[in-house]
């Protein structure tokens, strides 16, 4: 009998350790078109003191992490993160991966979103990942881009890794295209914010070449969305801005996201049992999202 419960209690326990670190399945992703309908509208039930007022100011186009920055949209010195780190010195973000070298700079939030990441990669198997390149200031930029030429760089202020949002990533075993990093990158990175900003199949579009090995976050749910009507940020930037307002439920998660043109509006109102998020386009205006507190529990 004691043999029994002690089996009982080892498969217990191994139950809970998958529910709790297995990786996240494939979510279910919904998407509405709200016309145009106000990103929350207030409620006749709701009283002045629940809804907040959000002052959207100038500043806040070159803010966030949804800025698009091209040939055609420079880094301005506002959009850099300013929470930029050098990963050599942070042992517990660098655990399950490496770096290229001690150089490599990157901002402590997306390089903590990029740990999460690669810890839950190792579940599946894959745990050959190196950081290559991360942050780089103009100056770097501008050496490299002098070093390598305009095929292979872009002008300083030019690149998203001007902004911190941005890293390159290798495979210690081969190089990423054919590498099971770049593969599970390719299939899974979207659940954790991150988005492939190169692909294959959208060389047109970016005006750059395919890089597997080059990821950006935008953040959930943008990346959701991205990932399932298969955009790329050029793409899903100047969607929001024709529709103006899309809701989205993701895993039972719901959210509302709005483009605003600062030609326009000016000052939103929000209820304040709501998450919001703001980020600039880096070109006119700015999208609000707003995630409902109550389905986040």
């Amino acid at each position: 009998m004691k043999k029994w419960g002690f089996l009982f209690l080892i498969l217990l326990c191994l139950s809970l350790t998958i529910i709790f670190y297995e990786p996240l399945n494939e979510p279910k992703i919904e998407i509405e078109k709200e016309g145009q309908q106000a990103i929350v509208p207030v409620e006749g039930n709701r009283t002045s003191e629940s809804i907040q007022s959000i002052e959207i100011t100038e500043e806040q186009i070159f803010e966030g992490n949804l800025l698009l920055v091209n040939s055609d949209n420079p880094v301005q010195k506002e959009s850099i993160k300013s929470d930029v780190i050098n990963l050599s010195t942070q042992n517990e973000l660098i655990d399950g991966f490496g770096l290229i070298d001690s150089g490599v700079d990157l901002s402590e939030e997306i390089a903590r979103n990029f740990s999460r990441m690669v810890e839950l990669a190792e579940k599946d198997g894959v745990s050959n990942f190196v950081i290559t390149s991360g942050f780089r200031d103009f100056a770097e930029q501008s050496v490299l881009y002098q070093e390598m030429g305009s095929d292979y760089a872009l002008p300083a202020g030019y690149s998203e890794h001007n902004l911190g949002l941005s890293l390159d990533i290798g495979s210690t075993q081969t190089k990423m295209a054919e590498a099971p990093e770049g593969k599970w990158i390719e299939e899974n990175a979207w659940k954790y914010g991150f988005v492939l900003r190169y692909p294959k199949d959208k060389v047109e579009i970016t005006g750059i070449q395919y890089e597997p090995w080059h990821i950006r976050y935008v953040g959930l749910p943008h990346s959701a969305i991205m990932k399932e009507k298969n955009f790329v940020l050029e793409e899903y930037l100047a969607y929001l801005k024709e529709v103006k307002h899309i809701s989205a439920t993701i895993d039972g998660e719901k959210y509302k996201i709005s483009y605003y043109s600062l030609s326009e509006n000016r000052t939103i109102n929000i209820p304040n049992d709501q998450f919001v998020e703001i980020s600039g386009n880096n070109m006119d205006g700015v999208i609000v999202t707003v995630q409902d507190m109550y389905s986040m529990e």
